[in-house]
């Protein structure tokens, strides 16, 4: 009898042949050996396949699985769908972690029977600089049991990639297809179905941020947000946390209206920025958000428009003013 491998590592693949060997290489090396790494090609056009089947002749723990393009929440479901750990990551092509990485996590599930674990991550540049840190709600302590404190819920950051899973929360979960926020459509429900979740405040997650993604061109799929934020916010109210409305207020502030006005701010087409701006007014009023509950918002234990560097504080100050005068930057 094959035994159960303890983590099933699931990497999607479309158009990465220039970074995939290092995140292969940073996946194999892990000082937790007993993994299978489920690569799933998402009808990749460059080079990456040839790569892909080079490290799965070198190590038997590789699985590659070919598949037209679908999109990453295709991808990552095929992969969950071939998955047979004990636990699931999601490791991005691009990315990189740390050798201890997985080893420090499982671990934590054990000593406090977590179904979610996640560390914090840092960005990371073409020569793997590191230039900002990604903390996750530090002040936390290790082992969080929700029904005693949900604090979580209302300010992390929802990437499926610095997190393993219970593979049983997937059991009635996938990934939504098309759209365009699908980690943030996700990742708070299975919290919602976690009792216990363990952190560990070490970025061992690198997360490369391209320079030539910073300024790309936004598009009208930022509006998935609100089909995002929506879909948690009803999940949320049949949920056994439903009492705790005001977490849920806090994800809908951080997630719907700061997260998504980031987004707005690399809009260049003028038309579609005022259509942005007009469906987050409609978002706020719907969802009774106040002026004051956007300002008030805390985040790690401080307001976090006041924690934010001078350019952001002026771009939010000047979004709670007035969020027409936005249609005009």
């Amino acid at each position: 009898m094959i035994n159960q491998p303890k983590i099933s590592i699931i990497v999607p693949v479309y158009n990465t042949e220039k970074y995939l060997a290092k995140c292969l290489d940073s996946i194999l090396n892990q000082t937790l050996q007993d993994i299978e790494i489920i690569v799933v090609n998402d009808g990749s056009k460059d080079q990456s396949q040839s790569v892909i089947d080079r490290y799965a002749i070198k190590d038997h723990r590789i699985f590659s699985i070919y598949k037209e393009n679908g999109g990453l929440s295709d991808a990552r479901n095929v992969g969950l769908d071939n998955s047979t750990g004990e636990f699931i990551a999601f490791i991005d092509s691009d990315d990189y972690i740390e050798s201890e990485m997985l080893e420090k996590m499982y671990e934590l599930t054990k000593r406090h029977n977590s179904e979610i674990v996640l560390c914090d991550l840092v960005k990371v540049d073409e020569n793997g600089k590191e230039f900002r840190d990604l903390p996750q709600s530090p002040q936390l302590p290790e082992k969080i049991v929700l029904k005693n404190d949900l604090t979580i819920f209302g300010e992390m950051s929802c990437f499926a990639c610095n997190k393993i899973f219970k593979k049983s929360l997937f059991n009635n979960h996938r990934f939504k297809k098309g759209i365009h926020f699908e980690d943030i459509e996700l990742i708070p429900k299975l919290i919602l179905d976690s009792k216990i979740i363990s952190k560990i405040n070490e970025p061992f997650y690198k997360y490369f941020e391209r320079q030539d993604s910073i300024t790309k061109t936004h598009t009208n799929k930022g509006l998935d947000m609100f089909v995002a934020v929506e879909a948690v916010s009803n999940y949320f109210k049949k949920s056994e946390y439903s009492n705790q409305l005001n977490e849920l207020k806090r994800f809908q502030i951080i997630q719907g209206y700061y997260s998504f006005l980031a987004y707005v701010a690399y809009v260049k087409d003028k038309k579609l920025k005022s259509e942005m701006i007009n469906k987050l007014n409609e978002f706020t009023i719907l969802n009774s958000i106040k002026k004051s509950d956007i300002i008030n918002y805390r985040r790690f234990n401080v307001n976090y428009l006041v924690s934010l560097p001078l350019r952001k504080k002026i771009y939010y100050f000047i979004s709670i003013l007035d969020l027409n005068l936005l249609k005009r930057l």
